[in-house]
C-alpha cells in the first residue's frame, strides 16, 4: 500500500519486548523500565494477527525487535509463526547478541533469515561502560554463533557517540574484514532519555568517511544505508544518517510498539492503537496510519529532539 506521498509502505518493525538484559545508556533508563501488566502488551495472537493484516496491505519485511527480542520466552513461536504469513518475504531480528550462543541456531530453524548484531566498542570496559552491565565476550561469542548458524545475513549495528567510540572506526570498520559482516554506523539520534549526552556525541557519519579516506563507495543502497568498502573486505561498511541526512523520502517503515501502538513515524507522537482489535480493525487502523505517515520529521539537533515521546526500548531498536 503507498501512503499519501508515494512511498510504498513494506517493512514491519514488530518490538515484542520493552526489556532488556542491558541498559544502554542511549536507549533506556538504568533502573530499567516501569513493567507493565500483561493485559497491557500485546499478545502472541495479537502480534500475529497485526503482522497478518499488515501483510495483507502490502508489507512483505518484519524485523523483530525489542527491547531485547531474545529475553521473550516464546520468541522462537513468535519468529516461526511471523515466517510463516502469507506475504512475508523476509523475517529479520535485531538483538545485542548476548543470548546468541543459546539461541542462534533454534533462531535460524524458526525461519529468520537475517540477524542485526549492536556492538558499539571492541573495548571491553567501554562496552560495560555504555551497556551498564554486559559484557563484551558475551556479545562477540554472539557474533560467532550467528555466523556458525548460517544466517543469510550478519550486520553489526554501531552507534557512532563521540569522544566514546569515534577512536575505534577503523578497528570496528575491520570486522568487514575478519567476517563475512556488514559493519554499519548509525547517527546517534537526540532521542528522550538520552539527555546525558553532550553536544559532542552528536557526529556525523561523515567522520567515517574522514577516518577511512580508503574506502570506496559502493553502487547501490542497502535500505537506508550508503554502501562502501574496504580493500579485501569480506561485507560492507555501510553508513546510516538520520541526523545530518534523513531520508524520510525513501521511508517504507512502520513500527508496532510491544504496548500495541502503530507509528507511522519514528520522530512523531502519533499513534495508533492495535490491542484489542480483531483483523479487520487492524486492517483498518494500518491503513490509517499508512496515510497519515509525515512527508518528513522536523530536523534532529541536540536543540532539536525527537518528538517521539518514548525512549527507544519502548518503540523497539
Amino acid at each position: 500500500m503507498k501512503d499519501d506521498f508515494g512511498r510504498e509502505i513494506n517493512y514491519l518493525r514488530l518490538s515484542v519486548t520493552e526489556r532488556c538484559n542491558l541498559r544502554c545508556r542511549y536507549c533506556m533508563p538504568e533502573e530499567g523500565i516501569c513493567k507493565k501488566s500483561h493485559e497491557e502488551m500485546l499478545t502472541e495472537d495479537e502480534m500475529m494477527m497485526a503482522v497478518e493484516a499488515a501483510a495483507s496491505l502490502g508489507v512483505h519485511k518484519l524485523r523483530i525487535t525489542g527491547g531485547e527480542p531474545l529475553i521473550k520466552k516464546n520468541i522462537l513461536s513468535i519468529c516461526r509463526r511471523a515466517s510463516a504469513v502469507e506475504g512475508i518475504r523476509e523475517v529479520c531480528i535485531t538483538t545485542n547478541g548476548t543470548l546468541l550462543p543459546e539461541l542462534a541456531p533454534a533462531l535460524r530453524e524458526a525461519g529468520v533469515q537475517r540477524v542485526n548484531i549492536s556492538l558499539d566498542t571492541l573495548d571491553p570496559a567501554k562496552y560495560a561502560r555504555i551497556t551498564r552491565v554486559g559484557r563484551l565476550e558475551q556479545a562477540l561469542a554472539g557474533l560467532e554463533a550467528a555466523l556458525s548458524a548460517g544466517f543469510e545475513k550478519v550486520k553489526i549495528n554501531c552507534v557512532l557517540i563521540g569522544g566514546f567510540n569515534d577512536d575505534e572506526i577503523p578497528a570496528l570498520a575491520d570486522l568487514t574484514r575478519m567476517y563475512p559482516v556488514d559493519m554499519r554506523f548509525i547517527e546517534l539520534m537526540p532521542m528522550s532519555g538520552n539527555q546525558e549526552f553532550g553536544p559532542e556525541a552528536f557526529i556525523p557519519c561523515s567522520c567515517v568517511l574522514e577516518r577511512l579516506p580508503e574506502l570506496e563507495a559502493g553502487s547501490r543502497h542497502d535500505g537506508v544505508a550508503q554502501l562502501y568498502k574496504l580493500s579485501g573486505a569480506r561485507g560492507n561498511v555501510g553508513l546510516i544518517s538520520p541526523v545530518s541526512a534523513h531520508f524520510c523520502g525513501e521511508c517504507n517503515r512502520l513500527r508496532l510498539t510491544a504496548d500495541g501502538h502503530l507509528k507511522p513515524c519514528l520522530h512523531s507522537a502519533e499513534e495508533y492503537a492495535l490491542k484489542g482489535l480483531d483483523f479487520a480493525g487492524m486492517r483498518r487502523q494500518i491503513q490509517t496510519a499508512i496515510l497519515a505517515k509525515p512527508a518528513m520529521h522536523r530536523p534532529l539537533s541536540v536543540r532539536s529532539r525527537s518528538l517521539t515521546g518514548r525512549a527507544m526500548n519502548r518503540i523497539g531498536g
